[in-house]
């Protein structure tokens, strides 16, 4: 199985951890889901020049386009990972590290760009409601990526 295959086994697998933490803490805390993901998909609908319909066909498609940006980023902070890593034996725990990293880059960096958030205005709750799933996506691709050499 090629570096590139294995990037994307493991991305979709932290991905599932992800959103199954991510779900789990919405559970247990009784929040609501995040609003960023239907609100980045507006705002590249927008600078793209992409119309997503009106009303409730528009807020359909920005609920449905959400979370797949999600797996795109999951995904691709995998595929990114594989080139990386290569044909490397990186320890488990410096892989989950960085495929934490690459997920939050690519998730947070984006949508601070759109002018969406401001990393350095969260709380402490807010940074632990980001960082948990995000380390739970790190460490099951990071094992999943391993466990496929």
């Amino acid at each position: 199985m090629d570096r590139l295959t294995r990037g994307l086994a493991a991305g979709a697998a932290g991905t599932t951890a992800l959103n199954l933490v991510t779900y789990m803490d919405m559970a247990v805390r009784g929040r609501p889901p995040s609003s960023t993901p239907e609100r980045s998909v507006e705002r590249l609908a927008g600078v793209v020049g992409v119309d997503l319909g009106e009303g409730e066909r528009a807020e359909n498609r920005k609920a449905g386009l959400g979370p797949v940006l999600g797996f795109g980023t999951g995904l691709g902070a995998g595929l990114l990972y594989g080139l990386l890593a290569g044909r490397r034996r990186v320890p488990r725990p410096v892989g989950a590290v960085v495929l934490m990293g690459l997920a939050m880059l690519g998730s947070s960096a984006p949508m601070t760009v759109l002018g969406l958030t401001d990393p350095r205005e969260w709380t402490a709750s807010e940074w632990a409601a980001d960082v948990v799933p995000h380390l739970a996506y790190g460490a099951v691709a990071a094992g999943v990526y391993n466990a496929l050499r």
